[in-house]
């Protein structure tokens, strides 16, 4: 058996997030000295948020490429070999629910929208709806690359219909969905399920990785618009009746 290398490449992911983070840090320094003038002791604290930052970036983007990639792909291969192969449209189904539910991105954006809103919009039903609205894409995307659905079959009708259920909405409900949808699709999704979903494409004979394989990622950035969308309506509908 292969031994699987946890260091290889290391010291290439410590010089890409050090890339990405250096020019957030040279702007902070600029903005500190201009306008912010923070005292000391917050600044340390800030610098100190930076290295844990950048120690998190570094193992997380090193798990990804030792662990995640290869498992998914691994994974996704496996499961496409099934006989029966639709039951990875449920298996999709979970696998989107749990890597949302997981995903620090949208803790974060569910955190700060029952911040902002005061708690009239509870952070566990957002959590919720997003988890679900990733998790029917997901199943949508099994679906389509076992059956060779062409994408625009969902994209289209899809955006059609946020843009419809928009008229209906409020706008603190819009605005919400479509950062939602970016949120979504954050670093659990795109690592974990992209690589399932490749190694499903390439296992299912007759089906094309680049074409099937990808497009899951423009299923998951639509879903949560149109769940967050939806929850609008519900808690607007709620508003009226207690009105």
């Amino acid at each position: 058996m292969k031994e699987i290398q946890i260091f290889s490449g290391f010291s290439h992911v410590i010089l890409e997030v050090f890339i990405a983070i250096l020019p957030l840090v040279i702007m902070f320094l600029i903005f500190q000295f201009w306008l912010l003038k923070f005292p000391k002791y917050k600044v340390l604290n800030i610098f100190k948020g930076l290295v844990l930052t950048f120690l998190g970036l570094v193992i997380f983007l090193q798990g990804v490429y030792v662990s995640f990639f290869p498992v998914g792909k691994t994974l996704g291969v496996a499961l496409g070999s099934l006989e029966h192969n639709w039951v990875l449209i449920p298996i999709g189904f979970i696998l989107g629910f749990v890597a949302t539910f997981a995903e620090p991105a949208v803790r974060v954006l569910t955190y700060e929208v029952e911040k902002a809103s005061g708690g009239y919009i509870p952070k566990q039903i957002m959590l919720y709806t997003l988890s679900l609205g990733v998790a029917i894409s997901i199943a949508l995307a099994m679906g389509r690359i076992i059956y060779g659905i062409p994408l625009w079959y969902f994209i289209i009708p899809g955006y059609l219909t946020a843009f419809i259920i928009m008229h209906y909405s409020t706008p603190e409900f819009i605005a919400i969905a479509f950062d939602s949808g970016g949120v979504a699709t954050g670093p659990m999704t795109v690592t974990f399920i992209s690589a399932v979903a490749l190694g499903v494409a390439s296992s299912i004979e007759g089906r094309n990785p680049l074409i099937e394989g990808f497009g899951m990622i423009s299923l998951v950035a639509l879903s949560p618009i149109l769940t967050v969308l939806l929850l609008g309506l519900l808690f607007t509908r709620k508003e009226s009746k207690d009105e």
